[in-house]
């Protein structure tokens, strides 16, 4: 599948892409040495766009925003007949790009989470991805940068010589720090959610039929109850009748954002 163009879903530019689609555009962007921002947004990063025009603007000027998540490909299938067989999964979508960037020898560089998350991904990745080269890897710092870290966060990760960045902050954290670097990085930063404990074997997975039925989120509520529960509880029933206003065309939705004041440095 060809990538079909960007779609509004409740005011959030999503693109109709496949996972083909979305690791080609990374890969390509990765060989040009090009700078795009990229992001696998599901329910909860959409709304943050929703209830924050300055965050809706970050998002809509994204290079590529993948339907993360079972009801955001049906949100795209139901308002747009996009057609999308399945969504496109952050912690799928590393796997594939890791994959094709060690088939073409292209470095990649992991920014977040924790260093024992860190340690174990590189673990699996090199025992799954034999060939795949690791440019560097940084831990999250788990609060605001100062405005003289950032020039040295992009420094190290230019100097590292990666060609694909994956960032693992949560959202918005990861989103925010996206659109903050692209300018600084001639290469694709990827927003990846949860990927990296995923990958790492720290988190659980939910099983296959709960992942196809759209119930993903009831094992992760159900897993970690008291972080998750106002993300779950709160915004997937505010994200599912504002889609059904939009499906019915009882209220629109505009995409314009407001240019972000000053900038938010998350690390």
């Amino acid at each position: 599948m060809q990538n079909q163009g960007k779609r509004n879903i409740i005011g959030i530019l999503i693109d109709a892409v496949d996972y083909d689609a979305a690791t080609d555009f990374v890969l390509r962007a990765a060989r040009e040495k090009r700078s795009a921002a990229v992001s696998a947004l599901a329910v909860h990063g959409l709304m943050t766009g929703v209830l924050n025009r300055e965050q809706k603007f970050r998002l809509n000027h994204f290079d590529l925003v993948v339907p993360d998540g079972q009801p955001v490909r049906w949100a795209a299938n139901w308002l747009h007949r996009t057609g999308l067989c399945a969504p496109v999964i952050g912690r799928n979508l590393t796997l594939k790009v890791c994959a094709r960037a060690a088939a073409e020898k292209l470095p990649v560089y992991f920014y977040g989470s924790t260093s024992e998350v860190l340690c174990a991904l590189k673990r699996t990745l090199e025992k799954i991805l034999p060939g795949i080269s690791i440019a560097g890897m940084e831990r999250s710092k788990f609060r605001p940068l100062t405005p003289e870290e950032k020039p040295i966060i992009a420094a190290a990760i230019r100097d590292s010589g990666a060609a694909i960045i994956f960032v693992g902050l949560g959202c918005p954290r990861q989103e925010v720090f996206a659109y903050e670097f692209r300018d600084l990085l001639h290469a694709p930063i990827v927003a990846v959610g949860a990927a990296f404990p995923f990958l790492a074997g720290k988190l659980p997975e939910a099983p296959q039929w709960m992942q196809d039925a759209g119930l993903e989120w009831l094992f992760r509520l159900a897993s970690e109850p008291r972080r998750l529960w106002r993300r779950y509880v709160l915004l997937n029933p505010v994200y599912m009748l504002l889609v059904m206003l939009q499906a019915l065309r009882l209220s629109s939705f505009s995409t314009n954002g407001q240019a972000p004041t000053r900038e938010v440095l998350y690390g």
